[in-house]
């Protein structure tokens, strides 16, 4: 067989392969242009998850006849006026969207430009393009894909069922949505609006603010912190969950670069450094955080759907990530979800009982507004009250499960500090605390391993970590070039207390390990994460989750226990020492050290007002 060029409707299928390979992929191509076209209202229509129909409509700048003919053009583009693929400021660039999906499908396109008084239409079908014809249209463009798929049967029974490929759609958009607040988008799917997000108003900031609470849920949005930082020409903002709301997996994490969504492992892994010991192994945040820096320093065009991106400089980039979110956390680390406290209301609200008395009126502070004579004698009876005195003849048989203290002392100053003043302890492990605004619950144990394992922290940070020489060193078979990756980092590998040196030219032998961390753990496994983390990310990550988790462990141990009683003086000390600390709202693990609950929210569970 000789080499021979591909007919164009071949090449044209192929690069479809790559491209489209789902209704979501021709989708997010076409929206994609809609947003270049410098649309401000994206509407889209699909059916059966997009197999059949997929309807595009923008208000955008449209296109000449001449224009759509040259769009259905492989490579053919007007996002790169310079033929400089370095510097890419569109979305779409490519030139293969438009006749990629045209040659699997049966694809119509309608536009009108502002300055053109006639509207134009153009059909493709299998790769078979008609030309353009007059049409009735308003401004902007309208494109219709039919039958996705049809020229490449094959390829349709890789595809799943409408409601999964529904659901790729939705997300696609919602992606876009995110990243671009003031556009509005519409979704129909099988003739039902699914989802309507109006333009967001105000600066930039306010918009995402808003777009990403009208996606993520209100939830998400009174629980998420800001997060800004600026390094050289790198930026980054968003917004990101308190460590005590969370996921049990990575998939509501949104990242943009330079407007693009992208799913990109170094991205993901810089929010997981982050987050790592203030949130639980297999525990994930939501972020929506969007990264912008010079085109010139990222490189959009290594992957096909334009998913993944390149950085010139991945250690700068991935730094101020990291940075940003923990000075973020640590600005916030005195603050829990306020979703904990409105489930524990939730949890308090009476069940089965047919409250019929009115809402009594109520003042704090002031004099009762009913006198207690009417509350007991005229609203009990004579009866009531019968019954109730055998009670109150035994009550003193009965252990209390909750203890104050006889020294405490009510001191209306007590109430102003942020966690305010104890008085009691429940079930010796829960301090109640009187606040200004109502009622604190802190769990000691989670609460006191918060504050010994940040200062076990940062008595590790002060200076080098302390290296335990090993009896018989560990010898480590690897290849040459990882060895020679571990020897770049060396340095910074002996100030977390590991010592390795070459052992022949295939080997390592390591020398010394953390002090803290000993011959515990699996040495030879350790040393293997670190080499993947290096080659992957270019972090010392592995060692140092090693050091937190072997300090978390001791924090555990050497913290408060439950069932310890402790007196008033102990309990208020705890809640001070809570309020100097950054991350005191959760422990390690990320559970929540404490839940507030308003005065306000308590009186209504009563009636009051």
């Amino acid at each position: 067989m000789r080499i021979r060029h591909l007919p164009d409707h071949l090449v044209n299928q192929i690069a479809a392969g790559e491209v489209i390979e789902r209704p979501a992929a021709a989708v997010k191509e076409l929206v994609e242009n809609a947003i270049d076209a410098g649309a401000t209202q994206i509407d889209i229509d699909v059916r059966n998850g997009g197999k059949s129909q997929i309807l595009i409509r923008d208000n955008g700048f449209g296109m000449t006849p001449e224009e759509m003919h040259a769009a259905l053009e492989r490579h053919a583009t007007s996002k790169l006026p310079d033929d400089d693929l370095v510097n890419i400021n569109h979305l779409g660039f490519r030139g293969e969207a438009l006749p990629s999906i045209g040659s699997v499908s049966r694809l119509n396109i309608k536009s009108k430009t502002a300055n053109d008084d006639n509207a134009w239409e153009i059909s493709m079908a299998g790769g078979n393009k008609a030309d353009p014809a007059p049409t009735a249209h308003q401004d902007g463009t309208t494109i219709e894909v039919r039958d996705l798929f049809y020229a490449t049967p094959a390829r349709l029974k890789f595809l799943k069922t409408d409601r999964a490929e529904y659901g790729a759609i939705k997300d696609t958009i919602l992606r876009m949505a995110m990243a671009f607040p003031a556009i509005g988008f519409k979704l129909i799917h099988d003739g039902a609006t699914k989802l309507t997000l109006p333009r967001e108003q105000g600066n930039l900031l306010d918009q995402r603010r808003e777009r990403l609470a009208a996606i993520l849920g209100k939830e998400f949005g009174e629980n998420s912190i800001p997060v800004e930082a600026t390094r050289d020409t790198i930026s980054i903002n968003g917004y990101a969950s308190l460590p005590t709301l969370n996921r049990a997996t990575n998939q509501y994490q949104y990242l943009f670069v330079n407007g693009r969504p992208v799913k990109d492992r170094m991205l993901l892994g810089c929010v997981r450094a982050a987050y790592m010991d203030v949130l639980h192994h297999g525990r994930h945040p939501l972020v929506a955080l969007f990264l912008t820096l010079p085109p010139e320093m990222v490189d959009v065009n290594v992957h096909p759907a334009k998913a993944e991106v390149r950085f010139r400089d991945a250690g700068h980039v991935r730094g101020l990530i990291i940075s940003a979110l923990k000075h973020a956390l640590s600005q916030n680390g005195q603050t829990t979800s306020s979703t904990l406290s409105a489930q524990t209301l939730d949890k308090m609200q009476t069940q089965g009982v047919d409250v019929t008395m009115p809402a009594l009126p109520y003042n704090r502070g002031a004099q009762a507004a009913v006198p207690r004579s009417y509350a007991y004698n005229n609203q009990l009876g004579e009866k009531a009250q019968e019954f109730y005195r055998p009670l109150n003849k035994n009550i003193e048989s009965f252990e209390p499960s909750a203890r104050a203290e006889e020294n405490f002392e009510v001191l209306p100053q007590d109430q102003a500090f942020p966690l305010g003043a104890a008085r009691a302890q429940i079930h010796e492990n829960y301090i109640i605390a009187q606040s200004e605004s109502g009622l604190v619950i802190v769990d000691q144990h989670a609460a006191h391993e918060r504050l010994v394992y940040e200062r076990l922290k940062t008595q590790m940070d002060a200076g080098v970590v302390k290296s335990q020489g090993l009896l018989i060193p560990e010898i480590i078979d690897m290849d040459e070039n990882n060895i020679a990756l571990l020897n770049e980092h060396k340095e910074t590998l002996e100030k977390f207390g590991l010592v390795i040196e070459d052992f022949g030219q295939s080997s390592i032998a390591v020398q010394s390990m953390p002090a803290i961390i000993g011959e515990k753990i699996d040495i030879k496994k350790l040393i293997q994460d670190i080499v993947d983390e290096i080659n992957e990310h270019q972090t010392l990550e592995k060692l140092q989750k090693s050091l937190y988790e072997v300090l978390s462990s001791a924090a555990c141990h050497g913290s408060i226990r439950s069932g310890r009683r402790l007196n008033a003086e102990e309990m208020n000390a705890l809640l001070r020492q809570m309020e100097e600390c950054d991350q005191s709202a959760h422990c390690n693990h990320g559970r929540p050290t404490y839940i507030k609950l308003n005065l306000t929210d308590i009186e209504k569970l009563f009636g009051r007002r």
